[in-house]
């Protein structure tokens, strides 16, 4: 009898530390997901076409279990080859996101999906006759990866202050890099920095150079992701988007805003696109 109280105890004690492990494995999936879905709060898109005849910034926002990836594409080429590189990259980038663990290893997520692409392009187009920049990042519990190349930037906005993270392949950010390892003089620096032109984007046969994260960025709860192509950040200061995002709307509000505020300064602009996002 008493070895049979003890059998029939130890089994109910047994059957308890399993049903305990069991709510603290559910609690901390939970949690975990939670964590990860209201990390984004609020999404906002906007952009604008400008006086071209064809809109080639595409972009993408998806969310897995392990976080969620943005990517925004500024298509470069005239005619529909701009708008078929864009397509073409964002796709690429989806497909690659969807079919490995991208949180994993963010930086072979990003080497191997944009060199895929500018194969792609390449497949596709002629070398000189379109292309993209792009930026893309990753969210995974108020951290962000990134990559970009080209011109598309990526800022953050955090206690009134909008803070770039990106700084792109344009010749006068080539030119402050060679002048700070003394590769050119100060003269010639200074004669560079009015010259915005792309020297590296996706969709060339030199393509090789990816701006890529260090260590992520940890994001706050308040923190605002901003992505703009060249249409806004070349167009609109940087002081001017602080004034728009410090206003108390949602981030389709700040969106529509910012891209309101590029029709206003530049009546005959290029394509101009924001995707705005809070945390």
């Amino acid at each position: 009898m008493l070895n049979f109280i003890t059998q029939n105890t130890t089994h109910l004690i047994t059957q308890g530390l399993v049903v305990i492990l069991v709510l603290l494995i559910i609690a901390r999936l939970v949690f975990a997901v939670r964590e990860v879905f209201t990390s984004i709060r609020r999404v906002g898109f906007a952009q604008s076409i400008g006086i071209m005849e064809v809109q080639s910034d595409f972009h993408a926002i998806t969310r897995r279990s392990g976080g969620a990836m943005v990517v925004l594409a500024d298509g470069i080429g005239r005619n529909y080859a701009g708008a078929i590189s864009s397509t073409m990259l964002v796709e690429t980038v989806l497909d690659e996101f969807e079919v490995g663990n991208a949180f994993k290893n963010p930086n072979y997520f990003f080497q191997k999906s944009l060199n895929l692409a500018n194969r792609r392009i390449l497949d596709q187009l002629d070398d000189g006759i379109g292309g993209a920049s792009a930026s893309i990042a990753l969210l995974e519990r108020k951290k962000l990866y990134y990559a970009t190349v080209g011109n598309v930037q990526i800022a953050v906005f955090r206690r009134n202050e909008l803070i770039p993270v990106t700084e792109g392949h344009t010749v006068d950010v080539l030119a402050e890099k060679k002048y700070r390892q003394g590769s050119i003089t100060k003269e010639t620096t200074i004669a560079l920095l009015k010259e915005r032109r792309l020297y590296n984007f996706v969709g060339q046969e030199e393509f090789q150079d990816i701006e890529i994260f260090d260590t992520p960025l940890n994001l706050r709860r308040g923190d605002i992701v901003v992505f703009m192509t060249d249409g806004v950040h070349d167009i609109v200061s940087y002081t001017e988007l602080e004034n728009i995002l410090k206003k108390g709307r949602d981030c389709q509000h700040k969106a529509n805003a910012i891209i309101e505020a590029v029709r206003q300064a530049d009546k005959r602009g290029d394509n101009a696109s924001a995707i705005v996002i809070s945390i």
